[in-house]
């Protein structure tokens, strides 16, 4: 398809509306793009990349430094707005600017140029030769709502800064997000056309998808939406980048420092009321230790403090709807009539509610993997624990998931969790630590947990395309070069 096709009812808009999770009310109402918006922001971005591909790597670099402060100088702001969008406690949203967002950002700036550099074969007499790695054009950014920044900056600023335009299209639940981007760009000076965001349906997205002006497809989302996704690009020849679901393991060895791995380990688990893609969801620990490990886990986990997240001593906030909500409370039930037990009693948690999007974290113990609570994204405060006799089982119980993201290990044996860590099917093995994407590092997953790669200097891979030049010479300099 060449052009975006839309019909004359599609210039009616369609007005969403972003239920805040703080207390049910309404915090921001959006109308998604008409047919005519699309294929004005299609038309914009094809037309601004022929020009922006020219600009060199230090223009584009300067431009996206100023953007980056943008969101620096604008933090507090942007923070309260992220949790009344998603409820994240307000103690905790300022930190995924200026911490995560900030470092992803300026690290993949500044590693463009080398990351860019035409690639140069051993020198041949009579000829010039080099790879040349070419922008896309045009490339599609479907961001989540649990993390909106940190997920679409990996894709967002490596694009521009590879020489390729951008539509961004956040989920509804944060719309604000793909808003303050365009700010942020505007603020920096970046050219008309060369970023745009669109609040766009499943259907729009699918038709955008399918226009011949996109080039490239980046998404962050559920197994359901990537499939969903790869459906709409199957008639075209494009990639997507797809980063999907999430059951992440945590395993224990008896050499652990233990007081060390409950504290992250509880972090890795209820950070954003376990709303994360790389977040702990099921843990092994070695029986030495199984007892003394759930024990502290329980007293660490008994000092959250769930209520709104706009007051400062709030640690765990809402899960970001009730539908949520009831789809983990409903796990840990199918846990329990299967034998599982829970060693959290929900009213140590007043703020807990059936019904509602506050949900108190919880953990299983004598869980198995015929429960889904171990063997299904939950994506919420609640984590099972296991015991097992040694590495082998840990091994086989961590790969014993269709998930395949990121797994920890927790050791004080380095050699041990490396030969771990090469029998395990992930993207990312961790000693000593979880729920941590370093910019250096290429984020990935395998099995259903996604394909394709972002950070580090394999990130601008995807977002470019090699084009070889074999020169014969006919006149070579002294030298052959």
């Amino acid at each position: 398809m060449n052009g975006y096709a839309f019909d004359k009812s599609e210039c009616m808009k369609e007005t969403f509306q972003v239920i805040s999770p703080v207390d049910g009310s309404v915090y921001v109402e959006r109308q998604l793009a008409s047919g005519k918006e699309i294929e004005e922001a299609l038309a914009a971005a094809e037309q601004a990349q022929k020009s922006w591909k020219a600009t060199s790597i230090a223009e584009r670099a300067s431009i996206c430094q100023k953007a980056v402060e943008y969101f620096l100088e604008n933090t507090g702001a942007i923070a309260e707005e992220l949790s009344w969008q998603m409820g994240r406690p307000i103690r905790y949203t300022p930190f995924e600017i200026s911490r995560g967002f900030q470092e992803r950002a300026r690290y993949m700036i500044d590693i463009a140029e080398d990351a860019l550099a035409d690639v140069r074969p051993e020198a041949q007499a009579g000829f010039r030769r080099f790879i040349r790695r070419e922008p896309l054009g045009t490339v599609l950014v479907l961001a989540p709502w649990n993390y909106p920044y940190l997920t679409s900056v990996n894709v967002v600023i490596p694009a521009i800064m590879a020489g390729n335009t951008v539509l961004l299209k956040h989920a509804q639940q944060t719309p604000l997000c793909a808003e303050r981007y365009a700010a942020a760009f505007e603020a920096a000076g970046l050219p008309e056309g060369v970023f745009q965001y669109l609040h766009l349906s499943h259907e729009q997205v699918a038709k955008v998808i399918s226009d011949s002006r996109i080039a490239h497809v980046a998404f962050t989302g559920s197994v359901e939406g990537g499939r969903a996704i790869q459906q709409a690009a199957s008639r075209r020849f494009i990639a997507a980048g797809l980063e999907l679901g999430g059951k992440d393991p945590a395993y224990v060895r008896p050499d652990a420092n233990l007081e060390y791995s409950i504290e992250n380990l509880v972090d890795g688990a209820f950070f954003n009321s376990g709303q994360s893609c790389c977040g702990i969801e099921r843990i092994y620990v070695h029986e030495q230790l199984f007892d003394s490990f759930v024990e502290g886990f329980v007293e660490l986990t008994k000092k959250y403090v769930l209520g709104n997240p706009l007051l400062p001593e709030t640690t765990l906030g809402p899960m970001v709807r009730t539908s949520a909500a009831q789809f983990a409370r409903e796990q840990i039930r199918e846990a329990v009539s299967k034998g599982a037990k829970t060693l959290i009693g929900p009213n140590l948690f007043s703020a807990n509610r059936e019904g509602t999007p506050y949900m108190a974290p919880q953990v299983l113990i004598d869980v198995d993997h015929s429960m889904q609570a171990m063997t299904e994204e939950s994506f919420a405060p609640v984590v099972g624990i296991m015991p097992v006799r040694d590495d082998a089982e840990a091994i086989r119980l961590m790969n014993d998931s269709r998930y395949g993201l990121t797994a920890s290990i927790w050791s004080d044996d380095v050699e041990a969790a490396i030969r771990i860590g090469e029998q395990i099917e992930t993207g990312t093995c961790y000693l000593n630590r979880c729920d941590y994407l370093d910019p250096a590092l290429a984020w990935t997953g395998v099995k259903d947990s996604g394909r394709g790669c972002t950070l580090s200097a394999l990130g601008y891979e995807a977002l470019t395309r090699p084009k070889s030049y074999h020169l014969a010479l006919l006149n070579p300099p002294e030298g052959g070069k």
